[in-house]
């Protein structure tokens, strides 16, 4: 009984549900999520729009979306336990092509504006100003 529990160990597994993978490579924190992203279309394999229940194998090519950021990798390796941000790391290999424009999308969020001025309502002093404003034109 030992010997076959430890040959389980040793041998890494041909085929994994793609959110267990997800969780393992430290895309998400938890396996919900992963899950909630597969389903809310934020992970395509190979292309296509996928279920978070996907057997995937060495070599697919998963697109990540999150927030701004749009990751293409190559799966090299699978693993079903989560480890380490620097194991995690071995599990996948992104693309130089994905690599170069999350560069350039990294460039031009930092020469846009930090804060984008939104609509709300004046303040007080800034009411004020406007009454003031409105009493001096109706004069």
């Amino acid at each position: 009984m030992a010997l076959i529990r430890d040959s389980k160990i040793d041998k890494p597994p041909e085929k994994l549900r793609l959110d267990k993978w997800l969780w393992a490579a430290r895309f998400y924190k938890t396996r919900a999520n992963a899950k909630q992203a597969i389903e809310s279309g934020k992970v395509y394999c190979d292309g296509h729009r996928t279920k978070p229940s996907k057997a995937i194998e060495r070599g697919m090519e998963l697109k990540l979306r999150k927030k701004s950021d749009v990751k293409i990798i190559i799966v090299k390796a699978l693993s079903d336990k989560r480890r380490g941000a620097v194991d995690a790391q071995l599990l996948y290999e992104e693309t130089p092509e994905s690599i170069a424009n999350r560069e350039h999308f990294a460039e031009l969020r930092k020469a846009q504006p930090k804060h984008w001025s939104t609509f709300s309502k004046p303040n007080k002093k800034q009411r004020r100003m406007i009454h003031r404003f409105k009493q001096r034109d109706s004069v």
